[in-house]
C-alpha cells in the first residue's frame, strides 16, 4: 500500500484558503487588546475613518496600533516571513504592494499628527514585553 501524500491545492482549492484567513479578531490582535485594557487603555478598534483603518486607536490623545501578520507584512528576519513557490512573482508584487500600502498610511497617520506603532505577529506572545512596550507608546508626549 501506497503511503498517503500531500497533495498541493488547486487554484480554486488555494482561493477558498485564503479567503478563510481572518483580517480581524486575529489572536495577535486580542493580545494587544488584552494588554490595553488590562493597563487601562481606551481604543477603538478597526476605526475606518482613519488611513489604514487601524486595528486600534484613540483619536482624543492621537496614537494608533497596526497588529501586522508577519506573512502579509513581510516582517524582517522572521520565521513567519515565507514565500510561496507556486506563483512566486505574483506573491513578491503583492507583499511589495502591502509594504508600500503600510508605509503610505503610518505616513499619512504622522502627517495628521498621530503616534503610530506596528505590532507584529510574532511579538504578541511575550505578554510583559508588549504591556512595557505599549504602556510607552500610549503615555503622553
Amino acid at each position: 500500500m501506497k503511503p498517503l501524500r500531500y497533495e498541493r491545492p488547486t487554484d480554486l482549492a488555494r482561493s477558498d484558503l485564503m479567503r478563510r484567513v481572518r483580517h480581524q479578531g486575529t489572536k495577535a490582535e486580542e493580545n494587544v487588546a488584552a494588554v490595553l485594557r488590562k493597563l487601562g487603555i481606551h481604543f477603538r478598534r478597526n476605526v475606518k475613518t482613519l488611513p489604514g483603518s487601524p486595528d486600534f486607536a484613540n483619536q482624543y490623545r492621537r496614537w494608533v496600533i497596526f497588529v501586522h501578520g508577519c506573512f502579509w507584512h513581510r516582517h524582517e528576519n522572521c520565521v513567519r516571513t515565507t514565500t510561496p513557490t507556486r506563483n512566486r512573482q505574483f506573491w513578491l508584487d503583492k507583499f511589495d504592494a502591502n509594504k508600500k500600502r503600510d508605509r503610505r498610511k503610518a505616513r499619512l497617520l504622522r502627517a495628521m499628527k498621530f503616534r503610530v506603532l506596528t505590532v507584529w505577529e510574532c511579538q504578541t506572545s511575550d505578554q510583559l514585553r508588549l504591556q512595557r512596550r505599549l504602556a510607552k507608546l500610549v503615555e503622553p508626549g
